[in-house]
């Protein structure tokens, strides 16, 4: 130090600091940006998941009372409400192959109205509740949009009418009874009459019917204590049948009639019941001036 002044060193510059080394870049092009891990879900897998998701609620909801059940209905009737307010209501029914007796009877059966949705109609419903009407023997129901129903049935063949107990019904080709049928409005058709006549008609009538003269003069088919037949005839006479053999007894009687118009003579009974002897007896006549008792 001189002159006594005292210099003050200036501080030494310190170097910079050496920078860090960059990775060197790739000879390819730069480095691409780091990106979060990525989960990519198949369509398969996604319709799976959504489906096992739509199982759990459904068993949640079912799980709870009816709800399940209530949350269905209500989708359907808002479906049908949708429908129905596009013009999709039943305005009209339309019933094929069915008398007019019987036609009142299936559409009321079929428990259909007015303005109903016809998209929300169960056919295989309305045709059961057809099917349990006594006419009807079958249904087929169709849907014809946008608001008709069609009901096409084939109708039970009405046979005869049979009388017992004190009831008088209709049956059909196989002996059922058609309940909603009038036995008064079927004066034409044959009258069987007794216990188990209904079950065996079936069986003879059509024999009888194949003999149009015997048919027309034929007042009633009596059963005779659920064993055998007795045609009573419209002149008051009686043709006894056997139990067993009835088609050919009424062969026997057919050729009997033609031989000898048997059938014209007005006799009280002609007893077939016997196949090789057939035995007849003749009206009582009454004395000049004398009456007759008739049986009731």
């Amino acid at each position: 130090m001189r002159g006594g002044s005292q210099a003050q060193a200036k501080p030494r510059a310190k170097a910079p600091a050496s920078p860090a080394k960059r990775p060197a870049a790739r000879r390819n092009g730069p480095a691409a940006p780091s990106r979060a891990p990525s989960f990519e879900l198949s369509p398969k897998r996604a319709l799976i998941a959504a489906a096992g998701v739509l199982l759990v609620a459904v068993t949640a909801t079912l799980a709870t009372g009816q709800r399940g059940e209530m949350l269905v209905a209500g989708i359907g009737a808002g479906i049908d409400g949708r429908f129905g307010q596009a013009g999709f209501k039943l305005a009209a029914i339309h019933v094929e192959g069915a008398s007019k007796m019987a036609t009142p009877d299936i559409v009321a059966a079929a428990k259909v109205y007015k303005d109903q949705p016809v998209l929300g109609l169960d056919l295989a419903e309305v045709r059961e509740r057809v099917e349990r009407v006594g006419w009807v023997k079958e249904a087929k129901v169709v849907r014809l949009l946008p608001d008709t129903l069609v009901i096409a049935v084939v109708e039970r063949r009405q046979m005869a009418v049979w009388q017992h107990n004190g009831r008088t019904v209709v049956i059909d080709d196989r002996g059922r009874v058609i309940p909603e049928a009038d036995a008064r409005r079927f004066p034409a058709l044959p009258l069987v009459v007794g216990a188990g006549g209904a079950e065996h008609a079936p069986k003879i009538l059509p024999a009888i019917a194949q003999r149009p003269k015997l048919m027309v003069r034929m007042d009633a088919l009596v059963r005779v204590d659920n064993r055998r037949w007795d045609l009573r005839l419209k002149d008051g006479g009686i043709v006894q049948l056997p139990a067993v053999g009835e088609e050919e007894a009424l062969m026997q009687l057919e050729q009997l009639d033609q031989r000898s118009r048997i059938l014209d003579l007005g006799l009280a009974r002609i007893d077939l019941r016997n196949p090789d002897v057939v035995a007849v007896r003749p009206r009582e006549t009454a004395p000049a001036g004398q009456l007759v008792a008739q049986g009731v």
